[in-house]
């Protein structure tokens, strides 16, 4: 498959870069918390099936010595499954501080708009007088 003049001939890690250009326009684009969110979930998807579509090699099997085949050429390399785990792991972690947060500014502001909340915050130290900036 050719797009823009780049031949493309796995569909698994064109499917990646899809979903990552998606979820990182979402990201920088959108003010909505929760949707954010899930732009940041996208963009985290898009890397871990792009390192395991490259991890992955037709005809070779999970790295497990069976019938005594000791040969590397046999197996796949189980680092890049081993990246994407920990990594699930870690996004898991960080989206659910993350929701954690939003819950908080949500129940603090009664909006999830960033825009808004940086002016009730803002609005917040002008009238303590504490002053600064965001």
């Amino acid at each position: 498959m050719t797009l823009f003049g780049i031949d493309f001939t796995n569909y698994v890690e064109l499917a990646a870069m899809i979903l990552f250009g998606i979820g990182l326009v979402l990201l920088l684009v959108d003010k909505n918390l929760i949707k954010k969110n899930i732009a940041f979930a996208m963009t985290d998807s898009a890397i871990y099936l792009f390192l395991a579509a490259k991890g992955y090699i037709f005809g070779r099997r999970a790295p497990i010595i069976e019938n005594g085949i000791t040969s590397a050429e046999a197996y796949i390399n189980p680092i890049p499954a081993g990246l994407v785990l920990t990594g699930i792991v870690v996004s898991v972690a960080c989206s659910a501080v993350m929701l954690a947060l939003t819950v908080r500014l949500y129940r603090r502001y009664h909006s999830l708009d960033i825009d808004e909340i940086i002016a009730l915050s803002q609005k917040e130290r002008d009238q303590d007088g504490t002053g600064g900036n965001v």
